[in-house]
């Protein structure tokens, strides 16, 4: 057998998110003898590691002769150095890709066909085409509950899973979908000053301007180790911590990138993504959040009770008791839209500050004593008023403080330097509120890349309102992204509804 042919690395400070690429010359020796072309996926070898990545071929003189550009991502994955030589191959064929070309063709998956394709997923074999392909293949209803359960079981199986000594480990969860709607710092809290332990691997942001993470990111660290997410807690009961730092289900954090690029968040994947990550972060109870409203994620209360009856036999197939509750969707819930307004919500409210916004103080303590409950350590009917005078003794605020700075200390979030007050053209009361097209404008203002823009919403459903008061105020760092969202409203009515 020949000697695989070697090419020095060079860390060409390119970033391309999670996917490898090499950059080889169009005359690289290597390139021609061995038939490479561009865009072809190919092994990639240093020492003991190997990753698969996506050549891109170079016509200009970025490379020198014998040299192989490797993106950023690249680089660190293989633990590579400029000068060190590597060598490439072919990539072997990829069976389970025939899988997805049968999904993609309505063919029913087996919990095995799952496993072998979410197994070459998570070893970084699928191209960001080929997983935008077996994403759009169980997009909307194309999943079976049997699927779902089969893809859930796939998920947990390829990441580590942390083991807690407690017999009852709490975790909850929204589908997202409503702007605002921060309420999981305010359970952690809540939750873990009751002396139960939750916790809590959040997600970033996938289509929505923020996701829990990114929030908590604006007053604490997030991304811990496992070792030290278990110190967190063993010390104070909870966390609120970013699960894609620990691995704890490397396929989907791999297939939530994609998504959040498509824009498209699939029931049945959102299942098994949620329910996953819950078994291996170790969680044992968990409460699911479904918010239904005409333009939140979930649009109908037979869509909801779908979803509801799909997580709770998924759950039920991998040992994990979950309750579902159904909430109001019809518009944001607090005045923050983006990671530090949203903050800024979050802790009024665990301040007990007059101006808190009494829909996500009120949501927030509902939840908390549906968990107190769901643990069977309280009574039935007793977990509201348990959670509200947990809240209001000031135990909360003194709990979440204590995590922030085991996690690696507290700040306060701020308001981003530019603003612009979006006022009501007319006077009369608030009918509707369109949640998709806020989230849009948060995002067009920067969030939640700019963690400190977004929305601060002042137009709750039925507020009376005159002509020319503040409907909610948009935020930027940045002129041009103030601008692009102010561009956007004028090419979209019915933002907020007025009768």
């Amino acid at each position: 057998m020949n000697k695989p042919q070697q090419l020095k690395a060079k860390n060409i400070g390119i970033d391309t998110y999670r996917e490898n690429i090499i950059f080889m010359r169009a005359d690289c020796q290597v390139c021609l003898s061995e038939g490479f072309t561009a865009l072809k996926r190919i092994v990639v070898h240093f020492n003991s590691k190997s990753i698969i990545a996506t050549l891109n071929v170079v016509h200009s003189d970025l490379l020198s002769s014998g040299e192989a550009g490797l993106s950023m991502e690249a680089m660190k994955r293989l633990g590579v150095n400029d000068g060190e030589l590597i060598s490439v191959s072919h990539l072997k064929h990829i069976s389970s890709l025939s899988l997805v070309r049968a999904k993609l063709y309505d063919k029913e998956l087996s919990e095995q066909e799952f496993a072998e394709i979410i197994s070459d997923i998570a070893a970084g074999m699928y191209s960001n085409i080929e997983l935008a392909a077996f994403i759009s293949a169980c997009a909307g209803d194309n999943l079976s509950k049997n699927e779902i359960i089969g893809l859930t079981k796939a998920m947990i199986n390829t990441g580590q899973r942390i083991q807690w000594n407690n017999k009852i480990i709490l975790d909850k969860h929204c589908v997202g979908g409503l702007p605002g709607n921060r309420t999981t710092p305010i359970i952690v809290s809540i939750v873990a000053a009751a002396g139960l332990t939750i916790p809590k691997t959040s997600s970033r942001a996938i289509t929505s301007p923020a996701g829990t993470a990114d929030t908590m990111e604006t007053m604490s660290p997030v991304n811990l180790s496992l070792a030290e997410i278990k110190q967190v807690v063993g010390q104070e009961n909870g966390c609120i911590v970013w699960g894609g730092a620990v691995q704890l289900s490397p396929a989907d954090d791999i297939l939530i990138s994609v998504e959040k690029a498509l824009e498209v968040d699939s029931g049945g994947q959102m299942i098994a993504s949620v329910l996953s990550k819950k078994v291996a972060a170790g969680a044992t109870h968990v409460l699911i959040d479904i918010p239904v409203g005409d333009t939140a994620k979930v649009r109908s209360a037979e869509e909801a009770l779908l979803l509801q009856s799909y997580f709770e036999a998924v759950g039920n197939a991998i040992g994990l008791k979950v309750k579902v509750v159904l909430t109001d969707g019809s518009q944001p819930v607090g005045r923050g839209i983006g990671p530090s307004l949203e903050a800024l919500d979050v802790l009024s409210v665990l301040r007990n500050q007059e101006f808190a916004p009494m829909d996500l103080k009120e949501t927030a303590i509902w939840l908390a004593g549906e968990l107190l409950e769901l643990s069977g350590q309280f009574a039935v009917g007793t977990g509201k008023k348990q959670a509200e005078t947990i809240l209001k003794s000031g135990k909360a605020l003194s709990k979440f403080i204590s995590i922030c700075h085991k996690q690696g200390g507290f700040k306060e979030p701020a308001y981003a330097r530019f603003k612009q007050d979006v006022l009501s053209e007319k006077g009369g009361i608030v009918k509707a509120v369109d949640n998709r097209k806020l989230a849009r404008i948060a995002k067009l203002a920067g969030a939640p890349r700019s963690a400190s823009a977004g929305i601060l919403f002042h137009s709750p459903l039925g507020k009376k309102v005159n002509k020319g008061d503040v409907l909610f105020t948009v935020y930027a760092e940045a002129t041009g992204e103030l601008n692009y969202a102010l561009e956007y409203m004028k090419d979209n009515n019915n933002i907020i509804t007025i009768q």
